[in-house]
């Protein structure tokens, strides 16, 4: 996938000079936050942040604490753990999307936040698809056909639908890896409206 100039990428350690690092490999093309601690990865946080790179140990609170209260402030932001701490079986219950082991490479690093921002963008096509089809299915249920084949806006809708079906299937095959996959489905479920209860 392409990456996207101008998304946002918060980087979090309480390493300074690790900090420094993964900004001078994603600068050229990233607008950069940066936060040394939990608190201050929280305040920079905002609907702007497209990823969020984040320590694991650190002082105060702690990464998986800060990921805990990311995902209940942010569930579409994407977060990859960057840490010293060997995966163990406790990730099993973590909210990430990506987990890379430091120290990481500029191909890592660049490679995982490319990634993530495409996810993104996924999600938010899968989420203007699913209202597009729930438009068409309103409509199909309320006009006659006759009424549809003469209307410009129901053409351009068919147009749309048409054309985000094309680029959901091209970005689905960007994802060849299991983890990858995984986290697409996520963000196709975090995505999704839920179905109402027929029963009110």
């Amino acid at each position: 996938m392409t990456t996207t100039e101008g998304s946002t990428v918060l980087i979090v350690d309480d390493d300074k000079d690790v900090v420094r690092t993964y900004r001078r490999y994603l600068e050229e093309t990233y607008d950069i936050r940066e936060a040394y601690d939990g608190e201050g990865a929280l305040e920079q946080l905002d609907e702007s942040v497209d990823v969020v790179l984040l320590d694991r140990l650190m002082p105060g609170v702690s990464g998986g604490e800060v990921l805990d209260r990311i995902r209940d402030r942010d569930p579409g932001v994407r977060v990859a753990m960057v840490t010293a701490v060997d995966p163990d079986f406790d990730i099993l219950d973590m909210g990430f999307d990506d987990y890379l082991t430091k120290p990481t490479s500029y191909d890592e690093l660049r490679s995982t936040v490319d990634d993530l921002v495409g996810l993104s963008r996924h999600a938010e096509n899968v989420r203007e698809y699913h209202s597009l089809l729930a438009k068409r299915e309103a409509l199909r249920d309320g006009k006659t056909t006759y009424e549809l084949d003469r209307n410009e806006a129901f053409a351009d809708l068919e147009t749309r639908i048409a054309s985000l079906e094309n680029t959901l299937e091209s970005e689905a095959e960007g994802y060849t890896d299991d983890a990858r996959f995984v986290a697409t489905l996520r963000a196709i479920d975090e995505s999704t409206p839920a179905e109402e209860d027929p029963d009110g």
